[in-house]
């Protein structure tokens, strides 16, 4: 199993990126794929999850900003994160497990396979 995280980059504060999550060896779709970040010196910590159901969980300081969503055919999770704030300034990485419920999605160790990460850097 493999999982590919792309779409990291330098934007200013306001901007946007969008990040994808292309899976091999798993389909998407029977499993939950949440992305996690990790800043300087910061554990890593949960940002958005979707369950193989579709059901969604966001933390309060995305929620409303950015939006998780999952392509089938392509087997690609993609994160797109709008009003982007020096603070999400992290290391981001997608995350893929299977029978997970929704009290749980947020736990790294929930998950079996991750991906290398992605570096977001947001400037003010």
């Amino acid at each position: 199993v493999q999982l590919q995280a792309s779409g990291g980059g330098l934007v200013q504060a306001g901007g946007s990126l969008r990040l994808s999550c292309a899976a091999s060896g798993r389909t998407v779709s029977r499993n939950s794929v949440a992305w996690f970040r990790q800043g300087p010196g910061e554990e890593r910590e949960f940002v958005v999850g979707i369950k193989w159901d579709g059901t969604t969980s966001y933390t309060d300081s995305t929620k409303g900003r950015w939006t998780i969503s999952r392509d089938n055919a392509k087997n690609t999770v993609y994160l797109q994160m709008n009003r982007l704030q020096p603070e999400d300034t992290a290391v981001y990485y997608c995350a893929l497990g299977s029978g997970l419920i929704l009290s749980t999605m947020h736990r790294a160790g929930a998950y079996e396979y991750w991906s290398q990460g992605t570096l977001v850097t947001v400037s003010s």
